[in-house]
């Protein structure tokens, strides 16, 4: 019997046993047990709301309710001060106050907690607030797998939090019907084991979901906002968006491309012309870390490594690419092809 079912029932023998002692009538008894059963559904739906907030706006609703029925309390005495004593009319003008400024206090409460910058407040944490600084996984981070060797090498401290959401997307992709993203998802799956099973940092599971948001990206966005953390991803879209609203985003394409070795335009390397590229005449290689090369006039020689001269460098969120051209000696040579 589940918890629900057990208060349901609890609900309903309470309203008989009340109907029968509070109520008039012979159906009395039966009354109380609908009023309790009804209460009970009540209880459940709260239950429900309450999950979707977090511990800050149920702490602001509670302040607000605190205050709003302190102030009620307060003009419930002056008026009865200053009008003739009718218990009838204080009691019901009391009632009402009390309910209409204890809904605006808990409503304003839960609303003005938002605005408060919690990270400035340092007596919820012991020592430096960066020690528990909360750090948001996104599903892209998760399937490109860079994140557990960046945690290993220890880089990124905090604690590590990972959505129901996001597990769910993940699933859904790990159960798709196509090959490649059934692979990824699967990868992603992998990759979240080996996390939980270090012992060098701490992973918690968050049930906090916003119902009223449909796309994954802008809940993460929501649940950095209501942690006060940071969400780790390399989509460029959820960058920009974060970003946008005043997330701290830490994008992984950032880290590796800060820390690739340093291209200069006029160096020389050797690489392998794999395809073709977008515009006439180019060839399209891959360097070891996944950095693209494109090469101009490089269709001649696909498939073939070669040398290139780098001319420039262009870096992205998304990542690092190297324009290059053939070596002197290579135009050289195919100059006197085109000759013969």
């Amino acid at each position: 019997m589940t918890c629900k079912s057990l208060l349901l029932i609890v609900a309903v023998c309470w309203g008989y046993y009340v109907g029968g002692r509070v109520l008039l009538g012979e159906y009395a008894p039966l009354w109380g047990a609908g009023g309790g059963l009804a209460l009970g559904f009540l209880i459940i739906l709260l239950e429900k709301k309450i999950r979707t907030v977090t511990t800050w706006e149920l702490l602001g609703g509670a302040g607000g309710l605190l205050i709003g029925l302190l102030i009620a309390n307060l003009f419930i005495k002056a008026f009865s001060l200053s009008v003739p004593p009718q218990a009838d009319v204080v009691t019901s003008l009391g009632f009402g106050v009390s309910v209409v400024l204890g809904y605006l206090g808990v409503v304003i409460g839960m609303k003005k907690v938002k605005e408060v910058d919690l990270g400035r407040l340092k007596i919820f944490s012991k020592g430096s607030g960066n020690d528990k600084q909360y750090k948001i996984l996104d599903t892209s981070v998760i399937i490109d797998g860079r994140i557990f060797d960046i945690c290993e090498t220890g880089f990124i401290e905090g604690i590590f939090v990972i959505p129901q959401f996001v597990l769910k997307e993940l699933m859904r992709i790990a159960d798709s019907s196509d090959p490649l993203r059934r692979t990824r998802g699967r990868r992603g799956l992998e990759v979240l084991k080996k996390i939980q099973k270090q012992t060098d940092f701490d992973v918690i599971i968050t049930d906090q979901d916003f119902p009223k948001i449909k796309e994954v990206d802008h809940k993460l966005v929501a649940l950095a906002h209501a942690m006060g953390g940071k969400i780790i991803t390399n989509d460029v879209n959820l960058n920009e968006i974060a970003e946008i609203q005043g997330v701290s985003v830490i994008n992984t394409n950032q880290l590796a491309s800060a820390l690739r070795p340093i291209v200069l335009p006029g160096e020389t390397m050797n690489v392998f012309i794999q395809k073709e590229g977008k515009e006439f005449g180019q060839g399209v290689a891959y360097l070891d870390d996944g950095t693209m090369v494109v090469v101009k006039n490089g269709k001649k020689v696909l498939g073939k490594n070669i040398e290139v001269s780098v001319t420039s460098v262009l870096q992205t969120t998304a990542g690092r690419m190297i324009f290059a051209e053939l070596s002197d000696h290579l135009q050289q040579e195919n100059v006197r092809r085109l000759r013969d």
